[in-house]
């Protein structure tokens, strides 16, 4: 039976194109079955259009996945583990967590009462991960998370949107509560565009810190030693993800920068800017590749195709400590929800 990949938000435009380079490989016809999932299943018109091309042998579910219901992320696992036990599905190879919310001229919360960013973000994913843990094949399973350069204050690369200029907004996570209920860097603080660009950073941090928290509770596991959590700047991209802000934001990343991309791109592989088929290569190539990457390449963190590096934040033990903590207690998690064994 072929091991499954599950890839959240697979409507973006990173995730659309993730399926789209996946349905015409090699690995997505002959050794994997795919799981897209979508918020609305009935309303996804970029997957649809990405698979529509897609060869024969490419086997695929598309899934609704509402990553702003706690309650919807536990259901989701409880169908993907009850397929699996049932011999629907094979074993989980890949989990790429990749969906995204960002906000700029306004602040919305989830009916869990979180931040969407936090929530969307990092939380959601963070329970879907420990919650699928039990049906990751314990020999090669890799946990994806798709970063940004947005996470740490200090990358030049976020100079273009000032939003971390004021010496006060270098350290995005104080504690756990004001990133999680959005009361860090509410629109109120100063213009709203820098103010959700923060908060969006806030949360990616979250799931960076992730990485490396997940990554050593899972070594200290006795059957979950092998699986390898990595890390993936995609870039900047033409997708609908800022659709959130400005009329002059959304012209300029919806119109503007398809135009650039490609010359962008062929100058400067693993530049500012990219194409997210270049970008969806990248992240399908750290769920996959172990000519380059080994058999468990552990809490790596790539910008595209070369090695990239994280925040002096996010490898702060007692931050994610205190991150992991309060996750626990925002989810509810029990010892009966995950099979890893170190999960409080």
């Amino acid at each position: 039976m072929k091991q499954t990949v599950i890839i959240t938000g697979a409507n973006g435009g990173l995730g659309s194109a993730m399926a789209k380079e996946f349905s015409r490989s090699k690995d997505g016809n002959l050794d994997y079955h795919c799981v897209y999932t979508v918020r609305q299943e009935a309303n996804s018109p970029n997957l649809a259009n990405a698979l529509k091309d897609a060869k024969g042998r490419h086997t695929y579910d598309v899934a609704s996945l509402d990553l702003s219901s706690l309650a919807a992320v536990r259901q989701f696992s409880q169908s993907i583990n009850a397929k699996i036990a049932a011999g629907e599905l094979g074993p989980i190879r890949a989990l790429i967590l990749n969906a995204g919310y960002q906000e700029h001229t306004s602040q919305h919360f989830s009916d869990d009462g979180f931040a969407m960013s936090f929530q969307c973000n990092y939380l959601s994913h963070w329970l879907l991960t420990l919650t699928l843990l039990q049906n990751l094949d314990p020999d090669h399973g890799r946990v994806v998370v798709v970063g940004s350069w947005s996470h740490d204050a200090w990358d030049k690369r976020n100079d273009i949107m000032k939003a971390f200029d004021d010496p006060k907004w270098k350290m995005l996570f104080v504690d756990t509560d004001c990133v999680a209920k959005g009361t860090w860097s509410p629109p109120t603080d100063d213009g709203a565009m820098q103010a959700g660009f923060r908060r969006y950073g806030a949360s990616k941090l979250c799931q960076i810190m992730m990485i490396y928290e997940l990554q050593e509770r899972l070594d200290a596991d006795s059957r979950l030693n092998k699986v390898a959590v990595v890390g993936v700047d995609p870039g900047g991209m033409a997708t609908d993800l800022t659709r959130r802000g400005s009329w002059a934001m959304v012209f300029m990343v919806q119109w503007l920068f398809p135009i650039i991309s490609g010359i962008l791109t062929y100058l400067s592989p693993n530049g500012t800017l990219r194409l997210t088929s270049k970008s969806a290569r990248d992240v399908l190539r750290a769920a996959f590749d172990t000519k380059e990457f080994g058999d468990s390449p552990k809490a790596v963190y790539m910008n595209g195709s070369e090695k990239g590096s994280t925040s002096a934040e996010s490898k702060d033990p007692e931050k994610r400590a205190m991150l992991w903590r309060g996750s626990i207690r925002y989810v509810g998690l029990t010892g009966a929800d995950t099979s890893l064994e170190k999960w409080n």
